[in-house]
């Protein structure tokens, strides 16, 4: 308990300004890129579910055509390639997308690791980690069930991953969620686009123009 309330918050903070301070140059490079490539802004913001259901607004650097269809999830489209930028495709590639979400975990509404925030409507998979307690706990960047099949996990499976983190959450089992996410990421493992049926339901991304 000493660790979850209190040594993990801490460890976050100090993580994320150090990633603030370190990568302040890249992040304003990769927004001037973004910028550069395509019209529209630069950040694409999504309503998500933190701690206790609460709701906060997470950032991504944008990696979509402004003209994607409204609100239309992008394992639904029938082409997504045809939606995606240039430099999207890399950001989602490598998850240099997800770098905004940075100060979410400094200003406390994310954690370094924890369960993916779900979107508000995901009510699928709100419903199944209340099984777990899984919305109890601060949301994270990355998380258990992220390394074990990312976009590839049906809900249920997904739901259950978060539920086995919430029991085995320390410092350790910490430690290791960051290095097998740092191993996915290079490896580039399970990031899926267009359609995949139930596979892909947790990534109901919605689209703003």
């Amino acid at each position: 308990m000493m660790y979850q309330h209190y040594i993990k918050r801490l460890i976050d903070i100090i993580l994320s300004m150090c990633g603030l301070v370190i990568l302040a140059i890249p992040m304003m490079i990769i927004a001037l890129i973004v910028k550069l490539d395509s019209r529209g802004p630069v950040f694409f913001w999504q309503k998500r579910v933190g701690i206790h259901k609460s709701y906060f607004m997470m950032p991504k650097y944008r990696t979509m055509r402004t003209d994607t269809p409204h609100d239309m999830p992008t394992h639904l489209l029938s082409n997504p390639d045809q939606w995606i930028t240039r430099v999207g495709r890399v950001l989602r590639k490598t998850s240099l997308d997800e770098l905004p979400q940075i100060l979410c975990i400094f200003t406390g509404k994310m954690s370094i690791i924890g369960p993916r925030p779900a979107l508000w409507n995901q009510y699928d998979l709100l419903e199944e980690r209340d099984k777990y307690g899984a919305n109890d706990i601060r949301p994270g960047l990355s998380g258990w069930a992220q390394v074990n099949g990312r976009d590839e996990l049906p809900i249920e499976v997904k739901a259950s991953y978060d539920g086995e983190y919430v029991e085995k959450l320390s410092f350790w089992f910490d430690c290791k969620c960051f290095l097998c996410t740092v191993i996915k990421v290079l490896r580039r493992e399970g990031v899926v686009e267009g359609k995949r049926q139930d596979a892909c339901r947790e990534e109901r991304e919605e689209v703003v123009r």
